[in-house]
């Protein structure tokens, strides 16, 4: 049961970090640092895109880092184990309902992009490196997703700075591993068509990082609580998915009309 919350927070955090892709900002990125753009300034793709995965496995780590200093504070009060799986479910909970739009909160939430100046300014291991940590700190550019928030609570809730940490290394890796969409990226064509893929993607990988949440709150709940509160929750939230579908767009997809 000690690694209940790290095991739950694992494919949120991988989820949420994906979901990350379809931000202003992550989609700048993948127009932005591509084979083409690479080579018009004198750079190869590759050696750049590693430096945004370090970087992002960094930001990761440091997001995880001060996860791990929480949680160490948190382990102070000797809480339960099984106190601390019932606040992840709440928490679970609560960041699941934004992103099913039940809360009234629009996402994205904190709406900054990287500065773009880099790419002009500076050599490609420091913007490379740089985007890469802001991209995989999580809350450093554009919140896709709630999900994010609820990957730092867990994150604290196992007050153990080893699951802190490989959840944040978890969630940095795949957040800096996205720059590797662009790679067949060589010309202005084929750069279009790796964007629309993602368009197409998009509603699938939003639906996910919501359902991932539900899962991850009927998971916790059952353990803390009962195993019925698995279903009751699971139940309810499709039940208020689709109420809220008909009242207003779902978190993160913009309303239709004129």
């Amino acid at each position: 049961m000690e690694s209940t919350l790290m095991l739950v927070a694992l494919p949120v955090a991988v989820l949420a970090a994906v979901r990350g892709i379809w931000s202003p900002c992550g989609l700048s990125m993948l127009s932005s640092i591509t084979p083409m753009t690479e080579a018009g300034r004198g750079n190869r793709f590759r050696t750049t895109a590693t430096w945004f995965l370090l970087g992002g496995v960094l930001g990761g780590l440091s997001i995880g880092t001060l996860a791990a200093g929480a949680g160490a504070l948190l382990g102070l009060a000797d809480l339960p184990t099984s106190s601390r799986v019932g606040v992840g479910a709440v928490a679970a909970l609560l960041t699941a309902s934004i992103d099913l739009g039940l809360l009234g909160i629009e996402l994205p939430i904190f709406k900054r992009q990287v500065n773009d100046a880099w790419l002009r300014q500076y050599r490609a291991w420091v913007y490379g490196a740089g985007f890469g940590w802001q991209i995989g700190f999580g809350v450093a550019t554009y919140i896709m997703t709630a999900g994010v928030f609820l990957v730092i609570a867990l994150a604290v809730l196992t007050t153990s700075p080893i699951q802190a940490l490989a959840i944040g290394f978890t969630f940095g890796l795949v957040r800096g591993s996205a720059v590797y969409l662009g790679r067949s990226a060589t010309t202005p064509a084929a750069l279009g068509r790796v964007h629309e893929r993602l368009d197409a993607a998009g509603p699938t990988a939003r639906d996910l990082a919501a359902w991932v949440q539900v899962a991850a709150a009927a998971t916790l709940g059952a353990i803390a609580w009962h195993p019925a509160a698995a279903a009751v929750i699971v139940v309810a939230a499709f039940a208020a998915s689709r109420i809220g579908r008909t009242v207003g767009p779902v978190a993160g997809q913009p309303a239709t009309g004129h």
